[in-house]
């Protein structure tokens, strides 16, 4: 099947500010200006297939979002490329971008900060209709917003209605909505579900699953709940200090894990009354600094498994069954 979102050697950096005695070193008898960086994302590949759930899950801080944001272009790319149906977007300006806006939308992990509290619910969802012109008068944009508003549970007369007149579940709901408003092939949930309470997630998350069923729309989902991720994946990557660790479907992740960050995150899982995933793993020392990356494996001053080659050649992603694939000289 080809992919509807390919991404290959995936690159971000974000310069950090230095004053002038920090950015000059003394190399060699010369004095030399070192320009410092965060290494956010670093050499991420993986492909999202049509009508997949997939998702990219990870401690916090580990690249998750920032990966997200530039596949959309909302972040540029240092380097690598990004493909949608076989087109390079990678590089593409925003008047280029914008037939490739309406197919990929995004669902934010705050609901109301996303949202314009200027603007009534009903403007939110119509504006992108009538911008990229999958309505073609206002009264077809009303009546696909109000057609909306009840796919996601909410009440036509409800559409009048501001941002803060809502609750969190509400305003995530409204999100989905105008995410959908625009008909896309992809969509990219940011943590849709970690600023609402316990009892609204199920909800949001069921939402979510039958709208795809539905519309046939392709999910990247960001998460670092490993409940919520076994709940909506069809597969998953494992993400750690920017590089993803672990590729494969959510039964080859979760039942055959494999690499030793994911025993490490599942490990870390709380159960109750049930058998833990992996058994408790012993963690040594402390995330590293992504201004100054280890060399070797980005995991290694942390791998209960470390060997020589693990502290000076960075493993690359290798299957290790059908479909199934580890960044871990443990496997080579």
């Amino acid at each position: 099947m080809d992919s509807l979102i390919r991404v290959e050697n995936l690159i971000q950096e974000f310069p950090v500010k230095q004053g002038i005695l920090d950015s000059y070193k003394i190399k060699g008898n010369k004095l030399v200006r070192e320009k410092k960086a965060v290494h956010a994302v670093n050499g991420v590949t993986f492909e999202v297939y049509p009508g997949e759930a997939f998702s990219l899950v990870g401690e916090s801080g580990c690249g998750k979002s920032t990966t997200a944001k530039t596949i959309i272009r909302l972040l540029n790319p240092v380097s690598g490329h990004i493909y949608y149906r076989d087109q390079d977007i990678s590089q593409l300006k925003a008047g280029q971008m914008l037939p490739y806006r309406k197919k990929m939308q995004m669902i934010f992990q705050d609901p109301y900060a996303s949202l314009d509290p200027q603007k009534t619910i009903k403007n939110i969802i119509m504006e992108p209709m009538l911008f990229h012109k999958t309505a073609k008068t206002k009264e077809e944009a009303e009546e696909k917003c109000m057609e909306l508003l009840q796919k996601v549970g909410l009440r036509p007369e409800q559409a009048s209605r501001y941002p803060h007149q809502f609750s969190g579940g509400q305003r995530q709901r409204i999100g989905i909505a105008r995410a959908l408003a625009v008909e896309p092939e992809f969509i990219i949930a940011d943590e849709p579900v970690s600023a609402l309470d316990v009892s609204i997630q199920a909800q949001i998350l069921n939402l979510m699953m039958d709208l795809k069923d539905e519309y046939g729309f392709s999910y990247l989902f960001i998460a670092h709940d490993l409940s919520v991720v076994r709940h909506i994946s069809d597969r998953l990557g494992v993400m750690y200090l920017g590089c993803i660790v672990e590729l494969g479907s959510k039964k080859d992740v979760f039942e055959n894990v494999a690499h030793p960050y994911t025993k490490l995150l599942f490990s870390a899982v709380p159960t109750v009354g049930e058998e833990p995933i992996v058994p408790p793993v012993k963690l040594e020392g402390e995330i590293p600094n992504p201004i100054n990356l280890p060399s070797g494996c980005v995991f290694h001053d942390r791998c209960p498994d470390c060997r020589e080659i693990c502290k000076t050649i960075r493993p690359q992603l290798k299957e290790i069954a059908p479909g199934h694939k580890v960044a871990c000289h443990l496997f080579e």
